[in-house]
């Protein structure tokens, strides 16, 4: 059995829960504009941008180099939660489960916080574990703070 594991990690972000859940739920479209060093590009494959089970590619740079990652979103809108599964892509060359999910939390009137946690399962032990893809998105989730305020 290959190694597997869970990342928990906290962003604090400025503006409410509402603005920041909104921009992770519906407007992935919007990502390469406001995050371009990160997302160069998102495309639907199946349902609507907004929709729980749409399935979307996304075009980005992880450590300098170009990688493209295929998912299956999940939404909870109770819980203000998106989970991104994993189903193709560089990532998952390495990883059998790669699931991300954040959850916005509200900390203040006009402050939050993204609770990101990633569950993984390597193909095999030869492969690292997926440490950087967990900074990668910390970093995506804390570069997406001052957009969201600007909108």
């Amino acid at each position: 059995m290959a190694t597997s594991g869970t990342y928990v990690t906290e962003v604090p972000l400025k503006g409410t829960v509402e603005k920041h859940y909104k921009k992770w739920r519906s407007e992935n479209h919007a990502f390469p504009e406001a995050i371009g060093h990160h997302i160069q590009n998102v495309i639907i494959h199946d349902g609507e941008w907004d929709s729980h089970g749409a399935i979307k590619t996304w075009n980005y740079t992880c450590d300098g180099k170009p990688e493209v990652f295929k998912e299956r979103r999940e939404i909870d809108d109770e819980k203000k939660t998106v989970t991104f599964r994993g189903l193709e892509g560089h990532v998952m060359e390495q990883l059998k489960v790669y699931d991300v999910i954040l959850e916005f939390i509200p900390k203040s009137e006009d402050g939050c916080v993204c609770k990101i946690t990633m569950i993984w399962e390597k193909r095999n032990d030869e492969f690292p574990e997926p440490s950087n893809y967990m900074k990668f998105v910390k970093s995506m989730v804390a570069d997406m703070d001052d957009h969201v305020l600007k909108a």
